[in-house]
């Protein structure tokens, strides 16, 4: 692991710092009280502390959206990203903390495939990153995301496996959100970047294939989980129009939580009406929040 981003994290038991430890084939983290998290084959670490509630995307979820965002078709998010990570890291540099260091430490909470993280750091190249998911075929592919980055099994509804104002920019991507634990790792002028999508997201499927809608007051829940630690600084809409095949639909469908609630057989036969191309809107919000 490169030793940037094992200088950032802690022992998820003891919250003392890690040392990575080798023994004959197999790699550890390990903290000066004994504390051991084995290094997985695949490259990612296990920084769980205890057994966690859910085990996450399944391997057909992820290997659907890793084929999904290949095709480019969530580029936008990634765009929209990049340019505000590069904004945020450009303004921790300007008016640097006693807490900052040299070079800064992206964190992707809940990062699914690394995708969006690899684009970030593809954007800062004195920037490191660490993708944290719950789920192992997540990790296997985030864990290969980016060179600069490194992966670890951890619950976002735990203590995070960071030291304390570690963190410059925290990217959060239709995933969970912990508004103590973001705030505790954030360095005190880093920035949180909140991904979600708009009440209009995917509206084409939503009543064609019987999918999940968008809570219409997903945008104050958001603020609620977090207003008491984050001071808002924007808000955006990105929207895009994709013009989609049916297979490209399914495999849309299979990456999101729709996945968990559809009927396979329902699916495909209310898929095989729609025409082709599928028009399909794209439509997140990307908020902006720093620590109070």
């Amino acid at each position: 692991m490169d030793p940037r981003i094992l200088d950032r994290l802690r022992c998820p038991v003891c919250g003392e710092p890690l040392a990575e430890a080798t023994a004959g084939t197999t790699s550890a983290l390990r903290c000066p009280r004994r504390h051991s998290f084995d290094i997985a084959r695949q490259g990612y670490v296990n920084l769980l502390a205890g057994r966690a509630p859910h085990v996450g995307d399944s391997a057909e979820m992820v290997a659907a959206r890793a084929d999904f965002l290949a095709a480019g078709h969530y580029d936008l998010i990634s765009a929209a990203l990049s340019d505000a990570a590069t904004e945020a890291v450009g303004r921790l540099r300007a008016t640097p903390t006693p807490d900052f260091e040299a070079y800064p430490l992206v964190v992707d909470a809940g990062a699914g495939t690394g995708r969006y993280l690899g684009a970030v750091l593809a954007a800062l190249p004195d920037a490191v990153g660490l993708a944290l998911d719950v789920s192992k075929p997540a990790l296997r592919r985030a864990a290969r995301a980016h060179p600069r980055a490194a992966a670890a099994l951890a619950d976002t509804w735990q203590r995070l496996p960071l030291a304390d104002a570690s963190t410059a920019v925290l990217l959060n991507v239709f995933a969970p959100r912990n508004g103590p634990e973001f705030h505790r790792v954030l360095d005190p002028a880093g920035t949180l970047l909140v991904v979600t999508p708009d009440t209009d997201h995917l509206a084409e499927l939503v009543d064609a294939l019987d999918l999940l809608r968008v809570d219409p007051d997903k945008a104050d829940r958001v603020a609620g989980s977090l207003g008491g630690h984050f001071t808002p600084v924007s808000s955006a809409v990105h929207r895009a129009e994709l013009a989609l095949t049916q297979p490209e639909v399914a495999t849309l469908v299979g990456m999101g939580p729709s996945a968990w609630h559809t009927d396979p057989a329902a699916l495909a036969a209310r898929l095989a009406a729609l025409p082709e191309p599928v028009r399909v809107t794209v439509a997140v919000r990307l908020d902006v929040l720093r620590p109070r």
